[in-house]
């Protein structure tokens, strides 16, 4: 009984430290996908994997983040040093989640997923530390955008007023094409 006990334990410690070896990914999320947020149910979903928040944040580099397309999505431009340090949540998510971020974010045709400097606080201090995270940017866009508002957070019913529209995540390149260089 007793080997069978330590057998058991045993295996439990090992599912334990493969979920922790694959709970290896940084995701810094800066639109739908914060918490509070219409496409957040992602990031919670145990079909998609696991995912954890770890903290807020925001870009060391600052980048602008618009609201485009008809369904008034956030895009992360990939500008570095125009726009603003952009405010966002980082979650810790498996392999699994990773991939169906990137299957939603559609990586690497739409969105290019990046290694990027955040900055966290340490709660209750003044204290700052960097954290290297998964950011989806969108690299192809067309310059003009750069003319357009430029946000610092983004919330589906800040006072922009342009709320978040359910896409099922059926937008086509045509509703896209707005964004595109051509």
């Amino acid at each position: 009984m007793i080997i069978f006990l330590n057998l058991i334990f045993f295996r439990h410690l090992l599912v334990k430290e493969d979920l922790i070896r694959k709970m290896s990914h940084q995701v810094f999320v800066y639109g739908t996908l914060k918490r509070n947020e219409p496409n957040h149910h992602w990031l919670t979903n145990p079909d998609h994997g696991c995912g954890k928040f770890v903290s807020e944040g925001y870009t060391k580099n600052k980048y602008p983040l618009i609201i485009a397309t008809k369904y008034n999505i956030p895009f992360l431009l990939y500008s570095p040093g125009d726009g603003h340090h952009v405010k966002g949540e980082i979650f810790t998510i498996d392999d699994m989640m990773l991939s169906k971020l990137d299957i939603l974010e559609d990586h690497p045709k739409w969105y290019i997923r990046e290694i990027d400097d955040i900055i966290v606080k340490t709660p209750g201090t003044d204290k700052e530390e960097i954290m290297k995270c998964w950011v989806y940017f969108l690299k192809n866009f067309r310059p003009d955008l750069l003319r357009k508002q430029l946000y610092e957070n983004y919330s589906s019913i800040g006072a922009h007023g342009l709320k978040y529209l359910e896409s099922d995540n059926e937008a086509t390149l045509e509703d896209l094409d707005e964004l595109l260089k051509k």
